[in-house]
């Protein structure tokens, strides 16, 4: 018997496609198999029915609200932190922005100190023998997820100076972190390049 020639299929002529067998498995268990038959979409400019009530659960329909007149508007705490006038959102400056964050830190700090009892706070940079309470906000070592091993701990500015240093966390029976969280952890820091955290402070 003489032998039968492929055809050849370039970008011009394409091979035509096989249709799937009858007895092939993937058309026994395709979506369209068990997928209900729909009627198609109407186009979206000549559909009926816009704003109508399709479904509705309860036996109020559309209440109706109504204010009482008299009411007044006033602005508590100081003047300087109240917004008495319209700003650009996301405009701030670097500089503003870095010094709200860090008194935000300093002011959830203090609140963990007073919560634990703790004396205080110590450098996170530091070489430290026994375990130290820190600081700190949790970030990560690279532009990936945040995992185990990327966690980072980035130092206040009062006690730190802002110094980052690695987390070990295998001391931890459980934790939950994510980055930009405000923390107080205690820790040895033997080379100062590493800390391994032994107890994570929370509110």
């Amino acid at each position: 018997q003489g032998s039968q020639k492929r055809s050849n299929s370039t970008p011009e002529t394409p091979r035509p496609k096989r249709a799937p067998s009858s007895h092939s498995p993937y058309r026994l268990f395709s979506p369209g198999s068990f997928s209900p038959s729909v009627t198609p979409s109407q186009k979206y400019s000549s559909r009926g029915g816009r704003g109508d009530i399709v479904a509705s659960f309860g036996t109020i329909q559309s209440p109706a609200w109504h204010g009482h007149s008299g009411c007044a508007v006033k602005l508590f705490g100081c003047p300087k932190e109240n917004l008495t006038k319209p700003y650009k959102f996301m405009f701030q400056k670097a500089l503003d922005v870095r010094e709200a964050l860090a008194g935000r830190m300093e002011e959830l700090g203090e609140v963990l100190r007073r919560h634990h009892g703790l004396d205080g706070f110590t450098s996170a940079g530091l070489p430290a023998q026994e375990p130290v309470a820190v600081l700190g906000q949790i970030g990560c070592d690279g532009n990936g997820k945040l995992n185990a091993k990327s966690v980072l701990l980035l130092g206040d500015r009062e006690h730190s100076a802002g110094a980052q240093v690695p987390l070990d966390l295998s001391e931890l029976p459980e934790y939950s972190l994510f980055p930009g969280q405000v923390v107080a952890l205690e820790g040895t820091n033997s080379t100062g390049k590493r800390m391994v955290v032994s107890k994570l402070y929370e509110v």
